[in-house]
Formats: C-alpha cells, structure tokens, sequence
C-alpha cells in the first residue's frame, strides 16, 4: 500500500505551485516523496524563479549534508542576495530530526526568524523524510514552513499527463491504453516517460495501441506474474510456464516472484469475497491502495475462480514460502514450477 501522508500533503502541494504560479514562495521548504519526477521538476522551476538573472548562481547556496551545522546554515541565511531579491540555500538528504540533540533548538531558532529575501529548501531523495511529532522541531517546521509529499499520482492525473506526453512527440493514445501503460509499467513518472519516448519512437502510427506497448515498454514484474496468475485461472499451464521462464531468464529470484505472487492470490482472493458480497472494484482498490484499473482486472479474474479455489491457493502459498527457502537457490525454480502446475490441477 502507499505510504501514509504526514499531513494534508496535497494541500501543501498545492500550495507550492500557486507560490511558484504568484512568483512569491515562502522561506523554508522540505520536498521529499517517491515520485521523483515532480520533485525535481518543482525544485527546478523554485530553482530558476528565485535564482533568474545573471547573478543566480551567486545567490545559490548548497550546504553538504554532512557537514551540516546550525552554524553553517546560519551564515548561509546571512548572505544578504546580489543583485536579486531572494537567495536559495539547498540542503540535501539531510535529515535533520536526527540532527545532535544540541543543534536542534538552534534550527528552531534558526527556522522562526528566516528573512524575507532567503529561501531554505530541504530536499529528500537517497534519504527518507520521516518527521517526529514528538518534537518542537517538528512543530516548528509546521508553523513557518511547508512539508511538500511528492507522491504518486492518481490514475486519471497520470492518464492525463500521459495523453499530454505522447501528444508532444506527435502521438495519440487513448485513455484505455493509457491506463494498460501504467499497468504494464508502473505509475512512477521517471520510469514512464522513457517508456512513452520508446513506444512513441517505435509506433508507426499516430495512435498508439496495446500492440505497441507490449513490444517494447519494460513491463514490471508484478504485470508479468498477474499475467502468469491470470493464466493459472484460465488453467493455460504452458502460458503460465513460460512466463515463469521468461522471469527466471531476466534472473528474478524465485523467493522474491514468490512473494508477488503470493501477493497476487490474496488479492484474487480479496476479489472473489468482494464478489460474494456484491462489492465492486472501488472496494478492492482501497482495500488494497491500488489504483482502478488493475482492480477491475482482479474483478475480471476472479470472476473464472471459485472462493475456494481462492482460499487454497493462498494456504498452499504460504505454506511453499518456507519450503522454497529451505531449498538450494539451484533447486527453486523447479519448485515453483510445480507449484503452479499444482495451482493449474486445482479444481477451479
């Protein structure tokens, strides 16, 4: 499931782009959260606002996490802007609710009293912002400054963008097809534009189609073992063999594409209940934190399945995980193998 918000994250979002839009951010900024893409691409437009002019590198200062100190932060602060009107102190993968117990009461000093002309932006990317509440530190950074999540977009938002990207490199694609893209190869923005450049390289046409997609987006592990779990319910064994194979030769460990798997049957079996209780694919997918359109193809699946086809498959599951580990890494991949054609003799 995705991560929990530390706070309304997508209001401090918003916030951020009508601050770049007015031309007027504020003065202390943490930008943290996995989708990286919109990370550094608010960082860049903060970045040139504040830094516009001849003189913008001299008014940017980067302070090394590890020498990090309320000391150095401090001067930084004091440097009064050259010939513009705000200055950019960039601090990265800091993280400051560790910092010397000594320090601390120096940021809040520090963060209560920042200038109008200086803009202190802590930015997250090896390392994860975890902020302590327990702490006045984190009291303070919520009272003076913005806390901005970075998180990974919905389903439509990304479908939107997606239609947007391919439209710039002169294709079409329909919403449908989109949604097969995020599918297939995640939802992470970094990861998706290479995969829209390629198929839009690839693609004869102006619109793009599933054809497309299949034949040169790099799928993500989880879409091929959905494939092979699917196959399983429409008990095509030789289909669901090969896509095991094709997992084993890109050298996926067999533990770990048990533990997708393993995944993916609770979550058939989460379906199949749903639909025994007439629930729809809204209720898996906040069930499960997962976006619409891989629940409607739980849904789909677990239509051909019985529940207790389900709830067996998920008991043998758990019970191979021990026995998969207790074996050589030589002998796992034959021990999957018979699990699946175990899975395809069950009676569905």
């Amino acid at each position: 499931m995705p991560p929990k918000k530390t706070r309304n994250t997508d209001e401090e979002y918003k916030k951020l782009k009508q601050a770049i839009a007015a031309g007027n951010p504020g003065q202390l900024y943490f930008l943290y959260g996995e989708e990286s893409y919109l990370r550094e691409y608010y960082f860049r437009k903060l970045r040139d606002l504040l830094l516009s002019g001849g003189m913008g590198t001299f008014n940017l200062h980067e302070l090394n996490a590890k020498d990090m100190s309320p000391r150095l932060l401090e001067e930084a602060v004091d440097c009064l802007p050259m010939m513009a009107e705000r200055t950019l102190i960039l601090i990265q993968d800091y993280d400051i609710f560790k910092a010397p117990a000594d320090d601390r009461p120096e940021y809040v000093r520090i963060f209560s009293q920042l200038p109008d002309y200086c803009c202190v932006v802590f930015y997250y990317d090896l390392v994860e912002y975890k902020p302590d509440g327990r702490k006045k530190l984190a009291e303070t950074i919520r009272k003076y400054g913005s806390e901005v999540c970075f998180a990974r977009q919905s389903q439509n938002d990304l479908v939107d963008w997606i239609i947007r990207r391919f439209r710039a490199l002169g294709k079409d694609i329909d919403r449908r097809t989109a949604t097969e893209l995020i599918f297939h190869s995640g939802d992470l923005m970094t990861n998706l534009l290479g995969e829209i450049e390629k198929v839009a390289a690839y693609a004869s046409h102006r619109r793009i189609t599933s054809a497309d997609i299949e034949a040169v987006a790099i799928p993500q592990v989880d879409a091929v073992v959905f494939r092979m779990t699917d196959a399983i319910g429409e008990r095509n064994f030789d289909r669901a063999c090969k896509v095991l194979g094709d997992l084993i030769q890109m050298k996926e460990s067999p533990v770990a594409l048990l533990v997708v798997l393993s995944r993916n049957l609770r979550q058939f079996y989460s379906a199949r209940l749903a639909l025994e209780a007439r629930k729809g694919p809204e209720y898996l997918a906040d069930l499960w934190g997962i976006k619409p359109y891989p629940a409607e193809k739980l849904f789909a699946s677990a239509r051909r399945l019985s529940l207790s086809w389900c709830r067996r498959a998920v008991i043998r599951c758990a019970e191979l995980d021990s026995v998969l580990k207790s074996r050589p890494e030589k002998d796992q991949a034959d021990v999957l193998t018979g699990f699946l054609l175990e899975l395809a003799g069950m009676n569905l």
